[in-house]
């Protein structure tokens, strides 16, 4: 039958070592910073990775414009079924027309569903060449709690890994104390068994 003894590395005891102490004091650290500090570095995390994530999508969104523009050509190894695959969409030849400027074409991305002669959205950048949409708050959203998400995963990490390091040592620390402690008293006992 085994008996265990809550909290006796906090109490004053003949068999406690200072080792046991350093133990005891880094279980309550690694406990709070479980607690408290991954979450809390997983939430600024995320928190900085949504502002930078939204400002870099805004500047986007501001050196580049969105045009409404016809489908006028699509290969025919670029017809839906055929196209690259990922679902992402095929490269087509599109058409629009702008005020004071006049018509313009160029080849951009569009959906697997759309046909020739369908109207699509179509981002341009300062020189009139199709670029990827920005990413929208969806995609921001999700970049946010992916890095808040790897944040507190990482710090929780660092602080078990560093609590295994610090459990080795003392328990090495341990093993030595009671090791000289040993030398000090077997010299006694054996007296006591002549």
């Amino acid at each position: 039958m085994r008996t265990r003894v809550r909290g006796w590395r906090w109490r004053q005891n003949p068999l406690r070592r200072h080792s046991d102490v350093v133990e005891a004091w880094t279980a309550l650290l690694v406990a709070v910073l479980l607690v408290l500090g991954a979450p809390l570095a997983g939430v600024l995390t995320g928190w900085w990775a949504h502002d930078y994530a939204h400002t870099v999508a805004a500047t986007q969104r501001a050196r580049l414009h969105e045009v409404r523009a016809e489908v006028v050509g699509m290969d025919a190894a670029t017809q839906p079924g055929v196209g690259t695959g990922d679902g992402s969409g095929y490269r087509a030849t599109v058409r629009w027309t702008e005020p004071g400027s006049g018509r313009h074409t160029t080849t951009a991305l569009v959906p697997p569903t759309v046909r020739q002669g369908s109207t699509v959205e179509v981002w341009l950048d300062a020189r009139g060449r199709s670029v990827p949409a920005p990413p929208g708050a969806t995609a921001v959203w999700q970049h946010a709690v992916t890095m808040g998400s790897c944040a507190a995963g990482g710090t929780a990490a660092v602080v078990l890994l560093g609590s295994a390091v610090v459990r080795r040592t003392a328990t090495r620390h341990r093993m030595a104390e009671w090791e000289r402690d040993w030398a000090r008293t077997e010299p006694e006992w054996r007296q006591r068994r002549l």
